[in-house]
């Protein structure tokens, strides 16, 4: 029987909720927004299979992948509309040309995370663009084994945890699951995006809202900016009404990439260096310019790290060492740092508004402010 003692030891992938062959484990949400799972000790039969497949517990050998290549779609509207490269769409495309079925995150109709399923090309745009926040797997995992047992091709796009977690509920490895993982900085609480966005939209007088990107690359790939979109009707007609912001002046960026609002496992993750059990493992070439200035155009460019020589798939790219990636990629291999007031944000998020719990826990913080003057410098230019 699956039994958390400290929140450091669940990543949140809901490998053992699904796997469960009574039902016995439920997802409860925290104080901080995360779920951890709860055993019905009265329905639990023993038999061990929620423990046979924690990621925490099993944990894989570190690995260095096979080859680094720098590479993009070379379409570039779907690369713009991408966070990166546009790798994923990329991969994502050969395996619908194949009759396969891609798995990835997207925003639901109350703007959470959810992971779903896409069987044509026109399906995969949702799942374009970061998405800050740790998505629900929901049915995904049985979806996706279903999948795979009628020998339908399977893209399976997620966080190395998520990829770690389907990688144990299957129990066995396919020939026709492309896994693939992304370099993760950590994922952020449900409820900090909840708390966000709520006072984004009653600061737009309830506005409906239409559109969110974290990574709009209009001010360019490496300057992004975080883009709401509402929709609000008023005595003058339907108005539009788009915020934008450069990603370190964002209050909900600035709360992820001062590792405010990280679960708990993602300070010490269990699945970083190639543990997840990933075939592939794409994320930003960030410090390219450093490395290859002559591939770098500001618009966006992919990291693919291979870590399975037996899985099929096209991809031209420039090859380049492992240590060009790690050198500004350092959560390819390490966890963040806990913030020294991480848990003192989280408090005051539970009876305060998201602002008022950010501005206390940054206004006087020095590594903050040295950080976001950086930044401003950096990308002003």
């Amino acid at each position: 029987m699956i039994k958390i003692i400290s929140k450091e030891q669940c990543c949140g992938c809901s490998a053992c909720l699904h796997i469960c062959p009574k039902q016995s484990i439920s997802f409860k949400e925290d104080k901080e927004g995360f779920l951890y799972p709860k055993v019905n000790i009265d329905t639990c039969i023993g038999c061990g299979l929620c423990e046979k497949v924690c990621p925490v517990i099993n944990q894989n050998d570190e690995r260095l992948p096979l080859q680094v290549y720098a590479a993009k779609h070379p379409n570039d509207e779907i690369r713009m509309s991408s966070s990166s490269g546009g790798i994923f769409t990329l991969l994502a495309e050969q395996i619908i040309d194949e009759g396969g079925v891609v798995f990835g995150a997207k925003f639901n109709e109350k703007w959470e995370v959810v992971h779903d399923f896409a069987e044509t090309k026109e399906g995969l745009i949702p799942f374009r663009g970061s998405k800050y926040v740790q998505s629900r797997i929901g049915d995904a995992y049985a979806n996706a084994e279903k999948f795979l047992k009628s020998g339908r091709k399977v893209m399976f796009t997620g966080t190395p945890c998520q990829i770690a977690g389907l990688k144990t509920y299957l129990r066995r490895e396919y020939e026709n699951l492309l896994a693939v993982d992304f370099v993760c900085h950590g994922v952020p609480s449900p409820m900090v995006w909840r708390k966000y966005l709520d006072e984004q939209i009653v600061r737009q007088n309830n506005a409906v809202l239409t559109h969110i990107s974290f990574r709009d690359k209009s001010t360019g790939w490496k300057s992004y900016s975080c883009v709401l979109s509402f929709s609000n009707m008023s005595e003058r007609g339907n108005q539009n009404i788009v915020l934008t912001s450069p990603f370190y002046e964002n209050p909900y960026m600035s709360a992820f990439l001062s590792n405010l609002s990280l679960r708990p496992s993602c300070y010490a993750c269990p699945v970083r260096s190639g543990k997840s059990g990933a075939d592939i493992t794409i994320g930003d070439f960030w410090g390219i310019e450093k490395v290859d200035a002559s591939i770098d155009d500001d618009r966006g460019l992919s990291l693919c790290l291979i870590n399975n020589s037996n899985k099929q798939f096209n991809l031209e790219g420039i090859y380049l060492p492992y240590e060009s990636a790690l050198f500004a990629n350092c959560c390819i291999k390490e966890s963040v740092p806990i913030p020294i007031n991480r848990d003192f944000f989280m408090r005051l998020m539970s009876n305060k508004s998201f602002s008022s719990a950010l501005h206390q826990c940054t206004t006087s913080n020095l590594l903050y402010r040295i950080k976001r003057r950086l930044f401003r410098k950096i990308y002003s230019r």
